[in-house]
């Protein structure tokens, strides 16, 4: 029982998070491939994010035994899971319409465009809307959800960082 009750290691740490971030790509892309609901520009940048961290995680996955390389892998990974958590938060506030969000992904001014432009505008206009909610799970949008998978994780590396700088072991 008291197996159950451990912390993982340091070293560990670099796998668990390679497994948590390909079970949130996973459940991405099994939203994008089987349910049919396709990412918008701002969804894109948050998965580009999960990405770097879980090359990031490997890479120190693979230097766990070098104690400094592991505190800094580890380190940059929960920094690029918080600036993906940073983009979720911004994603959030345009679903709510706390703020506009880029042009490139809301609605953009049609005004004082001639025909051709218009014709212009509407082919190159995306499919996807940042500002629409897609989904949501007890009021929840999978960006929000984004957010606090990314801040949890963030404060997990942290916490094991934290707890192996208490104990001094690296």
């Amino acid at each position: 029982m008291n197996a159950l009750l451990k912390l993982p290691t340091l070293q560990q740490t670099p796998a668990l998070v390679m497994i948590f971030i390909a079970g949130v790509l996973g459940t991405a892309y099994f939203f994008e491939h089987v349910l049919g609901i396709l990412p918008c520009a701002l969804c894109q940048y948050q998965r580009l994010a999960w990405w770097i961290a879980l090359g990031l995680a490997g890479v120190t996955f693979y230097m766990r035994r070098n104690g400094g390389l592991l505190l800094t892998g580890l380190t940059l990974t929960a920094v690029v899971i918080l600036a993906g958590a940073a983009t979720a938060g911004y994603h959030v506030g345009v679903e709510q319409k706390w703020w506009e969000g880029p042009t490139s992904c809301t609605s953009s001014a049609l005004n004082d465009l001639d025909i051709n432009a218009l014709k212009e505008a509407i082919m190159k206009a995306p499919v996807i809307r940042c500002d629409d909610v897609a989904w949501t799970l007890f009021g929840i949008s999978m960006a929000g959800y984004n957010l606090l998978l990314a801040l949890g994780a963030a404060c997990g590396i942290a916490f094991q960082i934290r707890s192996a700088a208490r104990r001094n072991v690296r």
